[in-house]
Formats: structure tokens, sequence, C-alpha cells
């Protein structure tokens, strides 16, 4: 029986990533902000509409070098509902996170939960559109701006989406993004940073290569984070097939939905398609044990059984980890930490067929115990 995994990389038609390589076996220009990363990065300007940008090797090193751009201090208030790398860009920084609970309707950072966890020694929020579910920007933004906060997305599952008709890229002081093989649009490994000032994008440009400023001059503890020209080829090819791709998810997504959503014990987030355009990256569903019948787990334990590998994301949060959970990192999560034991991502990718998609809501149907 075929195997059908949580994900799959898309890739764009073969020979038109070869036509770049045929260019780049003549050049032997491989990296150091080749002709085709300054292309990418210009396209991907044009595409998020976004002045200030640059892309990098992967999404957590985005993440990282925007942070130390940003010169923080102190601690930065996050959400433990994502994944490792949020956090331990924070924690390489030599900041200390301080975890904000979530709410349940979407999985994002609780607004009303973040003054009472800021203090004199906060500098930042670093809230998470996870699973592409847009953050409350406008009471987050609020907050922030009212006690001097900065405010740096996380929008690794974000990626050309809209809020209220606004590109996700367009919010707050900063935000990154991911291009990770597993992500809806991908440069193979890669990430994006993104900036609002030329100051900014400088310092993180100089983080990128070294903190080298010319050839004898290094200024910053910085580190190689530099995307590659393989990696921004594939960037070119996929992002000319972002939107047919898009729409191709959204239609496995609104089967799932369809199908799943009248289960007794099966939830899914509250996806406002009217306000907001989604990449639909993810299709997490959440499993109430006594109204379905069975727990997370079991379900899980059935699909894989049946050659379906779905995943347990998130689970377990981060302030759970083995190398935090003793760290004595202020906040308390009930509500993440419920939801890590509830949630289960499905297979959605583009290449997957409806008849895959019918046999997996077939599976979680047939185990409900109201039908």
């Amino acid at each position: 029986m075929e195997e059908i995994f949580v994900t799959k990389p898309v890739l764009p038609p073969m020979e038109e990533y070869m036509k770049y390589l045929q260019d780049i076996w003549e050049t032997h220009n491989l990296t150091n902000v080749g002709k085709y990363t300054r292309l990418f990065m210009l396209e991907l300007m044009d595409f998020l509409s976004a002045k200030h940008v640059l892309p990098m090797c992967n999404g957590h090193m985005a993440l990282e070098m925007t942070l130390q751009a940003m010169e923080l201090k102190g601690e930065v208030i996050t959400t433990p509902f994502t994944f490792a790398s949020t956090t331990h860009a924070i924690v390489r920084n030599g900041l200390t996170p301080v975890f904000c609970d979530i709410r349940e309707s979407d999985c994002t950072m609780d607004p009303d939960k973040i003054e009472s966890l800021i203090t004199d020694k906060t500098s930042a929020i670093v809230p998470v559109h996870v699973y592409g579910m847009p953050c409350d920007v406008e009471k987050i933004e609020a907050i922030a701006k009212k006690h001097n906060l900065k405010v740096i997305y996380d929008a690794a599952h974000a990626f050309g989406e809209k809020f209220n008709g606004k590109s996700s890229a367009k919010y707050g002081d900063a935000c990154m993004f991911s291009f990770h093989a597993t992500k809806a649009f991908n440069s193979i490994e890669g990430g994006l940073s993104v900036v609002h000032d030329t100051a900014t994008l400088t310092k993180v440009y100089q983080l990128h290569n070294f903190g080298i400023m010319d050839e004898e001059h290094v200024e910053f503890v910085g580190a190689n984070a530099k995307m590659n020209e393989f990696q921004a080829a594939m960037g070119l090819c996929n992002l000319k097939h972002f939107e047919e791709n898009r729409l191709k998810r959204k239609d496995l997504f609104t089967y799932y939905r369809q199908r799943l959503s009248d289960i007794k014990g099966i939830r899914f987030l509250d996806y406002d398609e009217v306000r907001n355009e989604f990449n639909y990256t993810y299709c997490p569903i959440f499993i109430d044990k006594e109204t379905y019948g069975m727990d997370r787990n079991e379900l899980f334990e059935i699909l894989s059984y049946n050659h379906v590998h779905s995943r347990k994301y998130f689970y377990p949060i981060v302030n759970e980890f083995n190398c935090y959970k003793d760290a004595g990192f202020r906040g308390e999560t009930p509500i993440a930490k419920k939801l890590s034991e509830e949630v289960l991502t499905l297979p959605l990718y583009t290449d997957l067929r409806l008849d895959q998609v019918k046999m997996i809501c077939d599976i979680i149907e047939a185990n409900a115990k109201t039908k």
C-alpha cells in the first residue's frame, strides 16, 4: 500500500530549474549573494509588497539574525506552541523567553495575557502565525506601542498570506519566513528576513555575512547565513507556481473540512477566509477523546497502521523540552499544553490526490464513536 506522508516538497518542472543550473555551471558563481540571490530578493520584495528583505540559508538564521540586529536585551515574550527554532533563536541571542499562553480558537498568542507578563526587563514580543493563522496583530502591536516594545513576527508558516487584505510581511517591526522544503513555498532550504528600514537591513546583512564590513574590517560577531545560488534558483522557479499550488492545497483542505467538521470530537481552527488569504500549508485537527471516542495518540496509530503518516505538530510544547523544562522561564500555558495533546496534523501537499484525502477521511470517520 502506498505510504502517505504528512507533507511532500513541491518541485517545479525540471526543465525550468535546469535553465538556472546551466548558467550556474557556466559562471561558477555559487554563493556570496550572486545574481540569482539578488534577483530572488527583488522578486520577493514585489511579491510580498516589502521594501527591505534579505534571503538567507534557512528560516532559523533569518530569525536569529533579525533578533540580533534589533540589539534586544532582557526578556522576550513568545509562545510555547511553535517549532523549537522560535525559542532557540531567542535564547541563542542571550535573551530570556517568557511564555504566553495561546487562544484555543486559532493557537496564536493570546493578546489578553501579554501585559501581565511585561516587566521592566521586557524588550520585545515574538508571536507566531502558527499554521499560517494570523495573530491578533492589532492588539499585539497596540500593546507593544504602549510599552515601547519591538514586535518581530515568526511568520515561518505565513508566506504569501494576506491578513485583512495586507501582506503578512507588513506587520511588526520585522518578521521572518521559512522556505524549508516542507513549506508551501520552498527554496530547498532557505528563509527571509523582512525589516522596515534601511539601517536595520544593513545590520542584518552584515550579521549574516560574519559581521564583515569590507576586506579589512569585521565590526560584529555575525554568522554565515547566506543563501546560495541553487536555493535562489529553486525559489525563483517555485515562486512562479505559488498561486496555482496554493489553490490545489485549498481544494484539498476544503474537502477535509467539509468531511470532518461534522464529526463529534473533531475540531478545526477558526479560518476567517473572508478577511484573510491563507496558503494552506497545514491541516491541523483537534481530537476530543470524550466525544470522538479515542484520543489523538490512538488515532495517530490507526492512521499509521493504514500507511498514513500524520504528525503531532506541535507536541510537546517548547517549555516542556528537556533543554527548557528546568530553566525556570516564566509563563503558565495550560491551553497550549492541552492543545498539544489534542492536535493531529493531517497530510496536505500539492501532489496529494483527492482519492487519498477521501481515504484518510474514511478512516477518521470510521473510528468515530458516533457516526
